[in-house]
């Protein structure tokens, strides 16, 4: 008996895909050129990653939350022990900037993989006959 999680096309489960840049077809580690930047083409079976849309959507997301978070924890800090600004600085911009590079390529990836998985392809207005 299936369960809703597992997957019935032999293909790797989405959050460990993206988790770890693995193929969406094949399940190989071939999604990623370097740590954000998709590669072309799968080097194991060749799906062409390019006819995938992803866009920059995430991003502005993305770096509103990790921003909200940052800032609640930075606050927090703030409030409990009054740390110079200087150490504010030293922890939280490499803390934000690992958050949203981390965060934006997973959220890619689960985005490719979806698209993948669900065929999506760009949409087409058509018209009717008589029109």
């Amino acid at each position: 008996m299936l369960n809703d999680t597992e997957n019935t096309k032999g293909q790797p489960d989405v959050l460990p895909a993206a988790l770890f840049g693995l193929c969406p077809n094949c399940g190989q580690q071939t999604l990623f050129a370097n740590f954000t930047k998709f590669s072309d083409n799968c080097r194991a079976c060749g799906l062409d990653y390019s006819e995938y849309n992803v866009g920059d959507g995430p991003a502005a997301f993305l770096t509103l939350i990790v921003g909200a978070i940052i800032l609640g924890l930075a606050l927090a800090v703030e409030a409990n022990f009054h740390p110079p600004f200087l150490v504010h600085v030293l922890l939280w911009v490499p803390l934000t900037v690992a958050a949203v590079v981390v965060s934006l390529r997973v959220s890619k990836a689960i985005l490719l993989i979806l698209e993948h998985r669900n065929q999506a392809r760009e949409g087409s207005i058509s018209k009717r006959e008589g029109e």
